[in-house]
């Protein structure tokens, strides 16, 4: 199949992988990020996220948009259509000598394809099946929502992370990334992980059940025990914390920068840079309790001091001395040494125009490090390797292929 070499941590894993958008996805990414073989199993319309790109101007395949490059990359793809007999029966071909099989269909789809849980653990006892859906599978405890249809937006309402996040208390904001996708996939990742390693020692397999709603609220750990220690309903805390101080994101004079200094000796350090010591020794401000009880007074304090200076130069007068950092956009991110020194931005190869560039493998191995290897594949590009590869006839190969 003309693979790199094998690498990673997860080389000795195979997956087969199911899963389209962007929450199950990504938790298979992190998996062949660090060497597992991910066999990523598409209709013949291929994963929803194909065809949507974006797309540069200038490319002349449109084949591999850049959202599908940044969360399939490191993977195989191998196209079955699973409504007809032939797909069913490579797909089975698949699972014998699979580790894990991953979805993240609403329920019930794979069970009227005659390909659930029941029936795959019969051809690999020791198979790991992994299934995310908005609000979990009946097998771990049914939800009244449990058939309804989820997305990112709505794991962040139901999860709770949109109430506690927002400018005030009276606005709940939606957060920018797809948190209600991407942690649940990195959940799903885990608990995946975690089944393999039970059957290894077992040889017994087992359901792994990820809702993104449940995802979500496990996130929001602190509004939880809020509630149950301190009988609050916690809102919006805009761009502080609730109850530590300074601690959240203050005004420059070009931007904005973050510190978090509730600490005396920090609090002492930030003052002394920004060359108002007497606000150390105010007795509002002067340990931390009373910069808690005071918070709001202080935030406005602060703010009247840090918008007298760039982020460069708060960059060089805290930056080490205290826990500080400017807010970055992608063009702040793209000039800083740090990501270039940590491998974080990376470029693949993409038919039809020039590399483009994705998030590099944020978890760092010394032995066994991840990598991204190469660029998403085109829809299909390994079906017969891996058909022929799992032992599948070079007739039902060919009707396969044939049906695409």
């Amino acid at each position: 199949m003309n693979q790199e070499a094998t690498f990673g941590a997860l080389r000795d894993l195979r997956i087969i992988d199911l899963t389209q958008m962007l929450a199950g996805p990504f938790g298979t990414m992190m998996l062949a990020d660090h060497g597992a073989t991910v066999i990523k199993v598409e209709s013949p319309n291929g994963d929803l996220t194909r065809a949507g790109g974006p797309f540069r101007d200038d490319d002349s395949e449109r084949v591999l948009g850049g959202y599908f490059q940044s969360i399939d990359r490191n993977k195989l793809s191998v196209c079955l259509d699973l409504k007809t007999e032939d797909g069913c029966e490579a797909f089975k071909a698949l699972v014998r000598d699979a580790d894990a099989v991953v979805e993240n269909f609403r329920s019930g789809v794979m069970e009227r394809l005659g390909l659930g849980y029941e029936v795959l653990r019969e051809i690999n006892p020791t198979l790991v099946y992994g299934a995310l859906r908005g609000f979990g599978d009946a097998r771990t405890g049914s939800s009244p929502y449990q058939t309804w249809p989820a997305f990112d937006v709505v794991a962040q309402a139901m999860g709770g992370i949109m109430a506690i996040t927002g400018p005030d208390a009276e606005t709940p904001t939606k957060i920018g990334p797809g948190v209600g996708d991407i942690i649940p996939g990195m959940m799903l990742g885990f608990g995946v992980l975690a089944a393999i390693h039970h059957a290894r020692r077992t040889g017994v397999g087992q359901f792994v059940d990820v809702a993104m709603t449940d995802a979500v609220l496990a996130v929001c750990e602190r509004m939880i025990w809020q509630n149950s220690v301190l009988g609050v309903v916690p809102g919006p805390e805009g761009n502080h914390h609730p109850f530590l101080c300074p601690f959240g994101m203050f005004p420059a004079k070009d931007g904005f920068i973050t510190v978090a200094a509730q600490q005396d000796a920090f609090f002492a350090v930030l003052c002394a840079e920004l060359e108002v010591p007497e606000l150390a020794d105010d007795p509002k401000y002067c340990d931390r309790e009373n910069r808690q009880d005071n918070r709001l007074s202080l935030i406005q304090d602060l703010s009247k001091y840090t918008q007298k200076f760039t982020k460069s130069d708060l960059l060089h007068r805290l930056g080490g001395k205290i826990p500080f950092g400017p807010v970055m956009n992608i063009q702040d991110v793209l000039n800083d040494q740090h990501f270039a020194a940590r491998e974080m931005l990376v470029e693949v190869e993409n038919p039809g125009t020039s590399p483009v560039m994705i998030a590099g493998v944020p978890i760092k191995m010394t032995e066994s490090p991840g990598k991204v290897a190469r660029r998403a594949p085109l829809l299909g590009e390994h079906t017969r390797e891996i058909l022929m590869e799992a032992g599948v006839s070079e007739y039902l190969t060919e009707s396969v292929l044939n049906s695409r």
